[in-house]
């Protein structure tokens, strides 16, 4: 399944409608310790980490990227390390810790509280998110009336201790793999492959870690954070698979919301297998917006019939299964990595270009630029490092899902998702290969089904036409399933909300701050 991608990149400016307070830089913010909880209704056996201290601090030494230490020297930003059972089955037992970093809010006599935000992934870091806020949320309305808040889940980033399953040099290994082999020979081999892998994150990570990354537990967390902060209600802003955090949270402490923004929704009651071919369409339906884009200009990689545009795709791609090709700096373009260089540009127009270039480089024998297209898929630095969350991907949705043992049942998946998105197709038979989560070694925790939330506060679920990755009625069922408000927006990327669309922006805003709801059947269009 491919993985449902962070927006870090998207993030990069409020809207202008919502920026009207004048630039500013804040004074730098000293260490201090804070007790603000515990606040409103307490687990028992919990009370220790829902009135626990925080000691709120420098963000610089919680960075674990490049990127994030450029970020995170921010003198507005504040981190500190959150306490939480690693089972919340024995709260006496092992403590395991989060990150958490705060952008307060400039208006603080006005403040409504925190504003909780999660990026999606499984697996991508909330503090580099709201580090990425920052700068311009200061200045807008959002930031004025709200500490923004951003965790690294359990095992993700900063927080400790952290999944890990592989070296950043097996992970540039694994990228080379193709696994297109569907023979029975092939098979096996993609299987032990799997095998091995689920054993090596068991080593490096530990049972236990494994078996409480799950979205139950995160959700648990996000209660535990909200009390130690001094929130009476939760506000929450969460993109892409952090829907699925926002939902589960809902269903667990419906009394403790206050107000949920759940952009790129997943479907809750939809199978593994259900979303994966959902997904599959979604991102061939956006491909077929780019090769139509494409088809229109003056020179393009795919020709100028959109139409014929998956099998161009397809003549260009399919001989990397079997032969890589030289993509600078000694390292190759593999057919995986190709692909996912396609699928990471469909999340948004703005790297149709870079991708219609990668694909008229490659005819010409260089994998160079779709090579970086997928290192960003994969959040690969220059030096070759990795952040661990493509590691936390697996184990949190191997733990969430419901496994495919039958080889069968993987055969019709593969030539469901085949059919969904042609262009995706390598030439090969449907492969009955089973993946990692077949062979992992703890059980799985969750299960798709729609959330049972009782009274619950109005909500507001942002769901985009043509979002490649959460398709839109996967937003619509989501906003029945929580009897909330849906606001559509018109287009084709991955999620919206705080990237510069005044319409969405100033909707989703005012809900936050007022709580008021757009209207039934509000709609906002790309312009």
């Amino acid at each position: 399944m491919n993985r449902l991608l962070t927006v870090l990149s998207a993030l990069a400016v409020l809207s202008a409608a919502a920026c009207s307070l004048p630039e500013q830089t804040p004074p730098p913010l000293q260490p201090h310790t804070e007790q603000k909880g515990p606040v409103g209704p307490v687990p028992p056996g919990l009370e220790r980490y829902y009135g626990q201290p925080l000691n709120w601090g420098p963000c610089a030494p919680y960075a674990t990227t490049e990127s994030d230490r450029a970020s995170y020297a921010d003198p507005g930003l504040e981190c500190a390390r959150v306490e939480v059972p690693m089972d919340y089955a024995e709260p006496q037992g092992q403590v395991i810790t989060l990150g958490v970093l705060r952008s307060p809010a400039a208006d603080q006599p006005q403040k409504v509280g925190s504003l909780l935000i999660n990026p999606g992934g499984p697996g991508a870091s909330g503090m580099s998110t709201a580090a990425s806020l920052a700068g311009s949320a200061r200045n807008s309305a959002l930031g004025e009336r709200f500490d923004l808040i951003g965790f690294d889940p359990r095992g993700i980033g900063a927080s400790e201790p952290a999944v890990r399953c592989l070296t950043d040099q097996e992970r540039d290994a694994k990228r080379l793999d193709s696994d297109a082999d569907t023979s029975p020979s092939g098979v096996a081999e993609t299987e032990q492959e799997e095998r091995d892998y689920a054993n090596k994150c068991a080593e490096r990570t530990g049972a236990k870690l494994l078996a409480n990354v799950g979205t139950r537990e995160v959700a648990k967390d996000m209660d535990v954070l909200r009390s130690a902060l001094g929130d009476e209600k939760l506000s929450y802003l969460g993109y892409s698979y952090g829907t699925r955090i926002g939902a589960e949270y809902a269903e667990q402490f419906p009394g403790n919301v206050r107000a949920m923004v759940l952009d790129g929704a997943i479907d809750p009651g939809q199978s593994a297998i259900d979303t994966l071919v959902a997904q599959g369409a979604g991102f061939q339906q956006a491909f077929d917006d780019f090769a139509a884009w494409c088809a229109a200009r003056q020179q393009c990689s795919l020709g100028h019939d959109p139409k014929a545009a998956p099998a161009q795709f397809q003549q260009i791609v399919r001989p990397l299964a079997d032969d890589p090709v030289r993509a600078g700096d000694g390292r190759e373009l593999s057919y995986s990595d190709a692909t996912m260089a396609a699928i990471q540009a469909l999340y948004a127009p703005s790297l149709w270009e870079q991708l219609d270039g990668g694909l008229s480089e490659l005819r010409q024998g260089s994998g160079r630029s779709l090579l970086t297209l997928a290192d960003s898929y994969f959040s690969r630095d220059e030096q070759g490092r990795y952040p661990n969350t493509n590691d936390a991907f697996d184990a949190v949705h191997c733990v969430d899902d419901q496994r495919v043992l039958d080889p069968e049942q993987r055969r019709e998946a593969d030539r469901r998702y085949r059919e969904a998105a042609p262009f995706l197709d390598d030439g090969n038979p449907p492969s009955a290969a089973r993946d990692m989560c077949a062979f992992w070694p703890v059980p799985v925790t969750g299960e798709p089904t729609e959330p049972e939330v009782g009274a619950l506060p109005p909500t507001l679920v942002i769901s985009t036409t043509g979002d490649p990755a959460t398709p839109y009625e996967a937003g619509v069922k989501l906003a029945e399933a929580l009897h909330g408000h849906l606001l559509t927006y018109e287009g084709t990327r991955h999620t919206i909300f705080l990237q510069g669309v005044t319409c969405v922006d100033d909707a989703a805003t005012k809900y936050l701050i007022d709580l008021a709801v757009p209207a039934n059947g509000a709609r906002c269009a790309e312009k």
